[in-house]
């Protein structure tokens, strides 16, 4: 099986003395390619050189809602010009965040919206984040919905009304770890079905998010520091899998595909 991890944070400074061994057990997993993440200018960046570093390596651009204070006058025309690049794939991480404010509710609609319409104006897909913003999240979203080519919600965690709001969007869903813990994602076991399957991808979001419940016989064990990497993505994978009623192949066949066709990579 080959494998899509469509959220990678690979500039997490917790990567930087092992990253070549972090690679080479995902691709021993299957996992062949990788999407990282840009969460500022500077991740962006960072970013943006790893993926010439590494094969199967691709980009976003953007700026994370908890870093939406740091948006200036500047920042539009720098991820502009980081998205002409051929290895960024998509504008983001964008969105909004009011679980914890680092950045104020009105700094982050500042920053999203300009990033919705940045992706509209270049033609390109763009890789969203939400948490306890949903209401605002949408309705900035629909007025934009229809010039935006394609939309990924990434790590999805809501309910059942918020995932059906963002199907009617026609968005892609990705999803994480979270689906494997026991005590907050236990409700997404029923609602990935309800995932249309050309709509459906997985990530790690590592080093964020590693699943609880990697069992102990597992080829690469639960680590002690619980730093995620994209080598558990396959864990991911069995349990949509399993809780979708499908097979790991059709899983892993589909999910791959659909990533392939949405970030546009060979």
């Amino acid at each position: 099986m080959e494998l899509v991890d469509i959220g990678f944070n690979l500039t997490s400074k917790s990567f930087r003395d092992d990253e070549a061994d972090v690679i080479k057990r995902a691709n021993l997993q299957g996992v062949k390619q990788f999407i990282l993440t840009g969460s500022d200018i500077e991740a962006s960046e960072a970013a943006l050189a790893l993926s010439k570093k590494y094969p199967g390596m691709y980009t976003t651009v953007g700026i994370h809602p908890h870093l939406a204070k740091n948006w200036n006058a500047d920042t539009l025309k720098k991820i502009r010009d980081l998205a002409k690049h051929k290895n960024v794939v998509a504008i983001g991480e964008a969105g909004l965040d009011y679980n914890r404010n680092y950045s104020s509710p009105t700094q982050q609609k500042v920053a999203y919206q300009a990033q919705l319409e940045l992706a509209s104006e270049l033609a390109m897909p763009i890789f969203l984040h939400e948490r306890d913003a949903h209401d605002d999240f949408v309705k900035l979203l629909t007025q934009l919905r229809q010039a935006i080519p394609k939309i990924v919600v990434h790590c999805f965690t809501g309910s059942a009304k918020e995932l059906e709001r963002y199907l009617e969007l026609d968005c892609h869903i990705g999803i994480t770890g979270w689906i494997c813990d026991e005590r907050r994602g236990k409700h997404l076991h029923a609602l990935v079905e309800r995932i249309p399957e050309n709509r459906l991808m997985i990530e790690t979001d590592a080093p964020y998010l590693l699943p609880r419940d990697l069992p102990k016989n597992s080829k690469y064990p639960k680590p002690k520091g619980r730093r995620n990497e994209p080598a558990y993505l396959p864990h991911i994978l069995q349990t949509v899998a399993k809780c979708r009623g499908a097979s790991l192949e059709q899983t892993a066949r589909q999910t791959t595909l659909n990533a392939k066709e949405f970030f546009s990579i060979p």
